[in-house]
């Protein structure tokens, strides 16, 4: 029986379990990606992402603002949520972090084939997407977590349901 909620004030009990947390990480490909503009204002956008070892890898063109933002600050954020994957919805993740930029081959040669698999179903059209981000001013980003606030909306509309089937009585 899950804790009955008598408001909505606290839904930290709701978490996301760590392992529905690796399955949403291993479905998703798409995260969004936030870091401060020189104002310090917070600014995001959609990326897609490979998640391996503890961290999440990226990619963009060096000439974009969030480079040259994360070279400013390397404090970022990345929420990932179940929505658009394979999993039901409302389960999100939202995880700050150290971000550090990657320009070295060695990285490249791992990193493009494996964001290729995680975008491409089909062989032939990853190997052609693999290639295709292997641009001159293509930069990797490398972002390691620092702390973790996960999210299960399932759980929390699994207590509600419960808290309403054990209060109509009282309502009537």
């Amino acid at each position: 029986m899950s804790e009955h909620p008598e408001n909505y004030e606290d839904v930290t009990v709701y978490g996301l379990d760590d392992d529905v947390e690796a399955e949403m990480l291993d479905a998703q490909n798409e995260c969004t990606f936030i870091w401060s503009n020189k104002e310090g204002w917070p600014v995001g956008v959609i990326m897609s992402y490979v998640f391996l070892d503890g961290k999440f890898w990226l990619t963009a063109s060096s000439q974009r603002a969030r480079i040259s933002a994360v070279r400013r600050d390397p404090r970022v954020c990345i929420v990932v949520t179940s929505t658009g994957s394979k999993m039901a919805r409302n389960k999100t993740v939202t995880y700050k972090g150290t971000c550090t930029i990657r320009d070295d081959q060695a990285t490249k040669e791992w990193f493009y084939p494996a964001l290729a698999a995680a975008i491409q179903e089909d062989p032939e059209r990853r190997a052609v997407f693999a290639k295709f981000l292997d641009s001159p001013r293509r930069v990797i980003l490398e972002v390691e977590p620092t702390q973790r606030i996960g999210y299960d909306g399932g759980k929390l509309g699994k207590a509600t349901a419960e808290w309403m089937t054990a209060n109509a009585d009282q309502s009537s």
